[in-house]
Parts: structure tokens; C-alpha cells; sequence
């Protein structure tokens, strides 16, 4: 006999104490992004994947799941990210010229985890920046991030800098190496010398020098010093290591490190590429970066920018949360009764009713008061223990 309340793997219910943690987080983290000045939007959990997965590479695609649209007949896809739904949103629905500024929060699925000890139902939120191309943005999308964590309660946050734009301005001049993009991309991701070494055999000898050089180029703000001494002088180089320089220099956070062969969004990315850790967890707390080309493909090129963060794997890194002081009230056909009980809600108690013959069961609340009859009245006591 099969156990059918059995769940599939990497996916589990979230249960109270979780759930209002998860909530309150949401919560306080839509109010930050709301004082920055963005806008609340809610995609659909399902789109036809054309347009859910334009833009996003390949490693959207395999991380979604598909079914038949029933109506259409046509392939839809339930989101495995909400980035290119509100790119889409920002397109054609909002089409405003100026800059907005957007922000979302809600599950998505993922056909498989996306790293250690990952769900594969993650609660996405994030905020993303349209129509403005300067590295101002990507400064602002930068502290948000932070910010919220801070907020959150997380500290010894580790920020890691890296730059899409840097191997393909490494390559773009060496038709031998443009080529084999897709196969640097998973030598550096690895980094894998001895691949590496292999593969470029036949580069040019700068570029060579400059792709065995680049996984090597991991440290503090300083190997930006270094890794201007290795690599080629070109406009595209020069520009990733002073946006990189800038950056670091500016962010509010105890640890900054620049890993120049970090390619993780590589081919969702056009420029900056960040990422937020902690202590004790292996996946990055929040990934964001700019991603200028996503609107292209909607038919409206937008400058975008942006961050997303798993608010389980967030929620997780904290405490468990207080509970709630909260009231125990009979219920009974009162009006005197039940106009105290509405009076003591109204001020933000929580009044927890037993029905009669039956007590109240909860985790999240400590009851450390209750409404007891007062001759005509009802008036409340403290009590020691539930």
C-alpha cells in the first residue's frame, strides 16, 4: 500500500511556526523594497514557455516544468523564475518610458534542486530596475539587496562581485576562442586547469594567457590591480574591472570578494553579477546582477537590473519566531460576550474561542490570559498555564 500523503522529493509543506516567520518576512521585505520606491506586481504561476522562457537560457529551461495547455493545446510551463515574467510585465503591460521600478514575491517550482540541501519549491522575492543603463542602478539594486538582509536580521553577509561582460570582451577578438564560448563557460565554472589548458592550446597567446590567468583572479577589491596587469587592455576589459573597483568600494557590508571566473548567470547576464552568503549555508542568499538583454526579446529593449532571494532558504537562518501572547475566550451566544471579544480584536489581540465541548489546539500562540463572566460582564484574567 502506497503512502499517499507522502510528498515528492525536495518539495514539504511549510507548518505554522514557519509560515508566519515566512510571512512576516515577506512582509517587512516588500515594505523596504516599497521605500525604495518599487511597485508590487503578481505574475501568473503558468505562462506558454515561449514567453516564459525567452531570454533566460538554458538552464531555465531545464529547470521548468511543462505541461499541455488544455484550452490551447499549446506547451505551457509552470515559472521556475519570475525575472523575465516581470521584464514581459514591464514590456507591454506597464510600457512606461521612464524608469520603474518593480518588485514580487512568490513560490516558484524547479524540476530538480538548484544546489545543496535546496527545495525545490523556493519562495522567490525580488526587486528589478527597467530603463536606466548607468552603474547607479546597479549601486541601488546592490544596497536593496543588502539592505533587506540586514533588515531580516542576517548577518556576516559576504558580498561576491563578478562581471558577465568580461569573457566575452576576453574573446570577442579571437574568432578561434569565440567559438568555444560554451565550453570555456564550463571550464572556468569549474575550473578546470588542466581543460582549460587544453582548450586554448590553439587561442591566441593573450587571450590564452588571459583565460589560464582568470580563475586565479579571486580575492579582495586589491586583484582588481592584479587582474589589470594580466589581462588585455580593451574598452570591454577596462569597463567590468572599473564597474567591479566601484562596486566593492561602495558596498556596506563586512566582507567583499571579487571572483573574476564566476560565470554562474552567464548566460542570463549582460554585465554585474553579484552574489550574498552566510556562514553555514553552501547557495548564495540572494543572486542578482544586470541583465540587459531579456527585453529584447520582448520586442522592447529596456536597460534591467535586478535580484531575487529564496525567502525558505532566509527564513531558515533564523530563529524560530516568539509566540504570540493571545487570549482564551468561551464561545458562547453573547452579545455582551462577543462585543468584548470584537473590542479586544480590533485593539490587535488574538482571542482564541473554544468551542464548546472542545479546547483550541495550537502552537503559535501562549494563552496567557482569558475572558471570564463578571456577574454581567466579562472581564480578563491572567492565568499562570494553559
Amino acid at each position: 500500500m502506497s503512502n499517499t500523503w507522502l510528498l515528492p522529493e525536495f518539495i514539504a509543506d511549510v507548518l505554522p511556526a514557519e509560515a508566519r516567520k515566512m510571512e512576516g518576512l515577506r512582509r517587512l521585505i516588500l515594505d523596504i523594497f516599497q521605500g525604495y520606491g518599487y511597485e508590487l506586481v503578481i505574475p501568473p504561476m503558468l505562462e506558454y514557455v515561449e514567453s516564459l522562457l525567452t531570454g533566460t537560457g538554458q538552464d531555465t529551461d531545464i529547470f521548468t516544468f511543462k505541461l499541455v495547455d488544455q484550452l490551447s493545446g499549446r506547451t505551457m510551463g509552470l515559472r521556475a523564475d519570475m525575472t523575465t515574467q516581470v521584464a514581459r510585465i514591464d514590456a507591454h503591460l506597464i510600457n512606461r518610458r521612464t524608469v520603474t521600478r518593480l518588485c514580487y514575491a512568490g513560490s516558484v517550482l524547479h524540476t530538480r534542486p538548484a544546489g545543496l540541501q535546496a527545495t525545490r519549491e523556493p519562495f522567490q522575492i525580488g526587486a528589478e530596475m527597467y530603463g536606466y543603463g548607468g552603474l547607479e542602478a546597479d549601486a541601488e539594486i546592490q544596497a536593496l539587496a543588502l539592505d533587506s538582509l540586514k533588515a531580516a536580521g542576517i548577518s556576516g553577509i559576504s558580498l561576491n562581485l563578478s562581471h558577465a561582460g568580461l569573457l566575452k570582451s576576453l574573446v570577442s577578438n579571437d574568432p578561434v576562442a569565440k567559438k568555444h564560448a560554451p565550453q570555456l563557460f564550463d571550464l572556468l565554472e569549474t575550473k578546470d586547469m588542466p581543460g582549460l589548458d587544453e582548450l586554448t592550446a590553439r587561442f591566441h597567446p593573450l587571450t590564452r594567457k588571459a583565460l589560464m590567468a582568470l580563475p586565479g583572479l579571486y580575492g579582495d577589491i586589491g586583484i582588481l590591480k592584479e587582474a589589470k596587469k594580466v589581462l588585455p587592455s580593451n574598452a570591454g576589459i577596462t569597463l567590468a574591472l572599473n564597474d567591479l573597483e566601484y562596486l566593492a568600494g561602495i558596498a556596506e557590508c563586512p566582507r567583499v570578494t571579487i571572483d573574476l571566473a564566476d560565470l554562474n548567470g552567464y548566460h542570463y547576464h549582460s554585465g554585474i553579477m553579484f552574489a550574498a552568503f552566510v556562514p553555514g549555508l553552501p547557495n548564495a542568499l540572494a543572486r542578482g546582477g544586470r541583465y540587459d538583454h531579456v527585453g529584447e526579446a520582448f520586442g522592447r529593449s529596456r536597460p534591467a537590473t535586478g535580484f531575487t532571494m529564496d525567502l525558505r532558504e532566509l527564513s531558515r537562518l533564523l530563529p524560530p519566531a516568539e509566540k504570540r501572547s493571545a487570549i482564551r475566550a468561551p464561545w458562547r451566544d453573547d452579545a455582551v460576550l462577543n462585543g468584548k471579544i470584537r473590542e479586544l480584536r480590533n485593539a490587535g489581540e488574538i482571542v482564541v474561542c473554544d468551542l464548546p465541548g472542545a479546547r483550541a489546539g495550537y502552537d503559535e500562540f501562549v494563552c496567557d490570559r482569558e475572558l471570564v463572566a463578571d456577574g454581567d460582564n466579562w472581564v480578563l484574567k491572567t492565568v499562570e498555564k494553559e
